[in-house]
């Protein structure tokens, strides 16, 4: 058995993820073994300030610094380290990556938007779809969504956009990049028949939630509707 485990620097929380992975003929078993978030909300600073205050700096390498002894603690033998919107558009992410790197010992790459839609995209979401749909995979995060169009089980088009709670809630997103998202999401599936939608993301499972549907039972429209009037 293999430990892996994966760390997500997002603009509303920070993530440390521990999985066991069992390998077999057919391919190998997932499953997780340990999940922590910490609310950091990166994002009130870098989307507002375009950088990341002293404050959070120092929580953030205090995270990073856990997260690191968590690790060897669980004896993971290989990790991967990703920030994504917020430290994107800090002016000092890249002195943050140096200080992480200085303090706990962590390799942390700043990844644009295409390579976080093609990781979210490459979760293995594909061997639990119907072949006999098409799928638009959506990710609302606190900074960036990210947009995947999957057909016949496999990935056909992905896009991250500006647009996230965070952003949202701090008054940054843009008129221009909710046009942009609409313009791709018709582009994508106009021709595509029997479109189902799939969200993920910490707002997503609470609508869901406050929805009161059953879990693994679709939410239609104006369900999701009645819950935003």
């Amino acid at each position: 058995m293999l430990r892996y485990a994966a760390i997500d620097i997002g603009s509303n929380a920070v993530r440390l993820l521990i999985a066991d992975i069992t390998p077999h003929d057919k391919g190998n078993a997932y499953k997780k073994n340990t999940l922590i978030r910490v609310p950091l909300r990166l994002g009130d600073d870098a989307f507002l300030d375009q950088q990341i205050s002293p404050k959070k700096i120092d929580d953030l390498v205090k995270t990073m610094s856990a997260f690191k002894n968590l690790m060897d603690v669980y004896n993971v033998t290989k990790y991967l380290a990703c920030a994504t919107s917020a430290m994107r558009e800090a002016k000092n992410g890249k002195d943050i990556i140096k200080k992480i790197k200085k303090v706990a010992d962590i390799d942390l790459e700043i990844i644009e938007g295409q390579r976080e839609a093609n990781i979210i995209y490459s979760n293995h979401i594909e061997e639990n779809l119907d072949a006999k749909k098409s799928y638009l995979y959506i990710d609302v995060g606190g900074g960036s969504t990210e947009l995947s169009v999957f057909v016949n089980k496999q990935p056909l088009a992905s896009k991250s956009f500006n647009i996230g709670t965070i952003r949202i809630l701090d008054n940054q997103d843009k008129d221009e990049t909710w046009d942009e998202m609409r313009d791709w999401v018709k582009a994508h599936t106009k021709d595509l028949k029997n479109l189902a939608g799939i969200g993920t993301g910490g707002n997503i499972n609470k609508l869901f939630r406050m929805s009161g549907e059953k879990d693994n039972m679709p939410l239609n429209f104006m369900a999701l509707k009645s819950l935003y009037n």
